[in-house]
Protein backbone atom coordinates (compact mmCIF):
# COMPACT_ATOMS: atom_id res chain seq x y z
CA UNK A 1 0.00 0.00 0.00
CA UNK A 2 2.88 2.87 0.51
CA UNK A 3 4.08 1.77 -2.75
CA UNK A 4 0.63 2.51 -4.64
CA UNK A 5 0.63 6.02 -2.23
CA UNK A 6 4.48 7.20 -2.58
CA UNK A 7 3.60 7.03 -6.69
CA UNK A 8 0.25 8.71 -6.22
CA UNK A 9 2.71 11.41 -4.17
CA UNK A 10 5.17 11.69 -7.46
CA UNK A 11 3.06 11.39 -10.50
CA UNK A 12 2.96 14.31 -12.25
CA UNK A 13 -0.97 14.94 -11.94
CA UNK A 14 -1.48 17.80 -8.96
CA UNK A 15 -3.43 15.94 -6.12
CA UNK A 16 -2.94 18.96 -3.56
CA UNK A 17 -1.62 16.05 -1.19
CA UNK A 18 1.62 16.03 1.03
CA UNK A 19 3.00 14.06 3.48
CA UNK A 20 4.78 14.68 6.70
CA UNK A 21 5.61 12.03 8.91
CA UNK A 22 3.09 9.54 8.77
CA UNK A 23 -0.21 12.02 8.52
CA UNK A 24 -1.43 12.60 5.27
CA UNK A 25 -3.45 15.48 4.07
CA UNK A 26 -5.46 17.32 1.29
CA UNK A 27 -4.05 21.03 0.92
CA UNK A 28 -7.22 22.97 -0.94
CA UNK A 29 -6.22 25.56 -3.63
CA UNK A 30 -7.94 26.21 -6.97
CA UNK A 31 -10.70 27.94 -8.48
CA UNK A 32 -13.82 26.22 -7.14
CA UNK A 33 -16.36 28.20 -4.84
CA UNK A 34 -16.03 25.66 -2.02
CA UNK A 35 -11.52 24.78 -2.49
CA UNK A 36 -11.34 29.02 -2.72
CA UNK A 37 -13.33 29.40 0.38
CA UNK A 38 -10.87 26.28 1.90
CA UNK A 39 -7.88 28.10 0.09
CA UNK A 40 -4.74 27.50 2.14
CA UNK A 41 -6.27 24.87 4.77
CA UNK A 42 -4.35 21.77 5.04
CA UNK A 43 -6.83 18.94 6.72
CA UNK A 44 -5.22 15.59 8.10
CA UNK A 45 -6.91 12.36 6.57
CA UNK A 46 -6.55 9.12 7.90
CA UNK A 47 -7.32 5.99 5.43
CA UNK A 48 -7.98 2.92 6.87
CA UNK A 49 -8.29 -0.54 5.18
CA UNK A 50 -9.99 -3.60 6.28
CA UNK A 51 -8.52 -6.62 6.66
CA UNK A 52 -10.48 -8.69 3.28
CA UNK A 53 -9.43 -5.33 1.22
CA UNK A 54 -10.21 -4.53 -1.80
CA UNK A 55 -13.47 -6.53 -1.37
CA UNK A 56 -14.36 -3.70 0.97
CA UNK A 57 -13.73 -0.35 1.39
CA UNK A 58 -11.65 1.66 3.18
CA UNK A 59 -12.76 4.33 5.53
CA UNK A 60 -11.84 7.66 5.28
CA UNK A 61 -11.92 10.12 8.45
CA UNK A 62 -10.63 13.70 8.33
CA UNK A 63 -8.58 13.96 11.99
CA UNK A 64 -8.74 17.66 11.67
CA UNK A 65 -11.84 19.85 11.62
CA UNK A 66 -13.74 20.39 8.32
CA UNK A 67 -17.10 21.79 7.93
CA UNK A 68 -18.39 20.33 4.92
CA UNK A 69 -21.96 19.01 3.67
CA UNK A 70 -20.52 15.20 3.04
CA UNK A 71 -18.21 15.00 5.97
CA UNK A 72 -19.80 13.73 8.95
CA UNK A 73 -19.32 16.32 12.59
CA UNK A 74 -16.55 12.88 13.40
CA UNK A 75 -14.83 13.41 10.27
CA UNK A 76 -15.80 10.46 8.63
CA UNK A 77 -16.01 10.81 4.69
CA UNK A 78 -19.39 9.68 3.09
CA UNK A 79 -19.30 9.23 -1.02
CA UNK A 80 -20.59 6.59 -2.67
CA UNK A 81 -17.14 4.61 -4.06
CA UNK A 82 -17.10 4.25 0.26
CA UNK A 83 -20.04 2.50 0.66
CA UNK A 84 -20.10 -1.05 0.67
CA UNK A 85 -20.97 -3.48 -2.60
CA UNK A 86 -23.95 -4.60 -4.14
CA UNK A 87 -27.07 -2.89 -3.52
CA UNK A 88 -27.43 0.21 -1.22
CA UNK A 89 -30.83 -0.93 1.25
CA UNK A 90 -32.38 2.33 1.48
CA UNK A 91 -32.17 3.11 -2.78
CA UNK A 92 -29.98 6.46 -3.33
CA UNK A 93 -27.48 4.80 -5.20
CA UNK A 94 -26.99 2.22 -7.78
CA UNK A 95 -24.64 -0.88 -7.16
CA UNK A 96 -22.59 0.73 -9.68
CA UNK A 97 -21.74 3.76 -7.93
CA UNK A 98 -20.81 1.92 -4.87
CA UNK A 99 -17.15 0.01 -3.54
CA UNK A 100 -15.91 -2.29 -6.46
CA UNK A 101 -12.62 -3.96 -6.21
CA UNK A 102 -10.87 -2.08 -9.16
CA UNK A 103 -11.09 1.32 -7.15
CA UNK A 104 -7.63 1.85 -6.21
CA UNK A 105 -6.16 4.59 -3.77
CA UNK A 106 -5.51 7.25 -6.48
CA UNK A 107 -9.19 6.27 -7.16
CA UNK A 108 -10.56 6.81 -3.86
CA UNK A 109 -8.43 10.66 -3.53
CA UNK A 110 -10.01 11.66 -6.63
CA UNK A 111 -13.15 11.31 -5.73
CA UNK A 112 -12.59 12.92 -1.76
CA UNK A 113 -10.72 15.94 -3.78
CA UNK A 114 -13.98 16.03 -6.37
CA UNK A 115 -16.54 15.91 -3.27
CA UNK A 116 -14.76 18.74 -1.36
CA UNK A 117 -14.53 21.02 -4.65
CA UNK A 118 -18.18 19.87 -5.64
CA UNK A 119 -20.36 19.44 -2.10
CA UNK A 120 -23.32 17.06 -2.63
CA UNK A 121 -26.59 18.89 -0.55
CA UNK A 122 -29.08 15.99 -1.97
CA UNK A 123 -27.74 13.86 0.36
CA UNK A 124 -25.43 15.18 3.29
CA UNK A 125 -24.07 13.62 6.22
CA UNK A 126 -23.68 17.02 7.78
CA UNK A 127 -27.06 18.16 7.45
CA UNK A 128 -26.61 21.29 9.60
CA UNK A 129 -23.46 22.28 6.93
CA UNK A 130 -25.63 20.78 4.13
CA UNK A 131 -28.49 23.63 4.78
CA UNK A 132 -25.73 26.52 5.21
CA UNK A 133 -24.36 25.78 1.95
CA UNK A 134 -27.81 26.34 0.49
CA UNK A 135 -29.43 28.90 2.88
CA UNK A 136 -26.84 31.05 4.56
CA UNK A 137 -24.35 30.92 2.28
CA UNK A 138 -22.16 33.85 5.03
CA UNK A 139 -22.49 31.58 8.01
CA UNK A 140 -21.28 28.11 5.72
CA UNK A 141 -18.06 30.74 4.70
CA UNK A 142 -17.64 31.45 8.56
CA UNK A 143 -16.68 27.84 9.86
CA UNK A 144 -15.11 27.27 6.71
CA UNK A 145 -12.45 29.91 7.42
CA UNK A 146 -12.20 28.86 11.01
CA UNK A 147 -11.79 25.86 9.79
CA UNK A 148 -9.11 26.85 7.71
CA UNK A 149 -7.76 29.19 10.29
CA UNK A 150 -7.42 26.24 12.73
CA UNK A 151 -5.68 23.88 9.93
CA UNK A 152 -3.14 26.41 9.72
CA UNK A 153 -2.08 26.82 13.39
CA UNK A 154 -1.39 23.14 13.99
CA UNK A 155 1.01 23.09 11.11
Amino acid sequence: LAQPFSLLLSSNLDFGLSSRGIAYGVCCSGNNFFVNLSEGGFFNAIMSFPPNYPNSPPTVKFTSEIWHPNVYPDGRVCISILHPPGDDPNGYELASERWMPVHTVESIVLSIISMLSSPNDESPANVEAAKEWRETRDEFKRKVSRCVRRSQEML
